[in-house]
């Protein structure tokens, strides 16, 4: 399903010749821009004008890396999935409202019809006209909205539950990348904590050193103050 509504957004927003990225581009990695035009069999340019209008939306993310022997940059591409879905959550919503309106002025007011010329009117339309066809003569007669209502409604119920779905895609891709964060956040707590262990560590190594130094330069004084009445005796007695 996922796929499928990602595969649709491109289609809205490229065209057909998009839909085949999808299935490269779905994942968490980047990937590079000469190995989706080799898959989809489209030339550079043609894969990256696509990818720049789809860009233009925020719908996908890039990196780039430079060729240590080239020396150009070569660009790497992904879906940004949750960005994508909420657009065409957003679109199908916007379809959604337009139809109502046509549902609620379908219920609401008049048309009328040519039969000969099967072309419709309002009622404003058909009383500027006196109710007969320009075209044919032919009088109009009132449209029955039965059937177009029966379509517009069966429409209505299919983007109501097309929404509900989009929905559920969301909730899963955010619980997703909730997870990742959490993940991540998780990571840098302990790199934060071996730091700091590592910090401590360093603190008791530099203090056991200091003392170290205390007890041998209290050992050596202890020994110079023990030599030095042997030396003032030996300078007395040759006096």
């Amino acid at each position: 399903m996922l796929k499928d509504f990602l595969k649709e957004i491109l289609v809205i927003l490229v065209g057909k010749q998009s839909e085949e990225i999808v299935d490269l581009l779905d994942g968490d990695k980047y990937i590079n821009e000469f190995v989706i035009a080799k898959k989809i069999n489209l030339t550079i340019n043609q894969t990256r004008n696509i990818l720049y209008k789809v860009s233009d939306f925020g719908l996908v993310s890039s990196i780039r890396k430079k060729d240590k022997k080239k020396g150009w940059y070569t660009y790497f591409w992904k879906i940004e999935v949750l960005k994508a879905l909420e657009f065409l959550k957003e679109v199908t919503v916007k379809n959604l409202n337009q139809l109502k309106n046509q549902i609620k002025s379908r219920e609401t007011k008049r048309f009328y019809v040519c039969e000969r010329c099967n072309v419709e009117f309002t009622e404003e339309n058909a009383m500027l006209r006196d109710f007969t066809c320009n075209e044919c003569g032919e009088v109009f007669s009132v449209k029955s909205n039965e059937k177009l209502l029966k379509e517009f409604k069966k429409n209505e119920e299919k983007l109501e539950n097309k929404i509900k779905l989009i929905e559920e895609e969301i909730k899963k891709e955010k619980d997703k990348l909730d997870k990742v964060r959490q993940k991540e956040i998780k990571k840098q707590q302990q790199e934060k904590l071996k730091k700091k262990q590592e910090m401590k560590e360093a603190k008791e190594n530099i203090k056991k050193k200091t003392a170290k130094k205390e007890v041998k330069k209290k050992k050596e004084t202890k020994k110079k103050n023990i030599k030095k009445p042997k030396n003032l005796k030996k300078i007395s007695k040759k006096k």
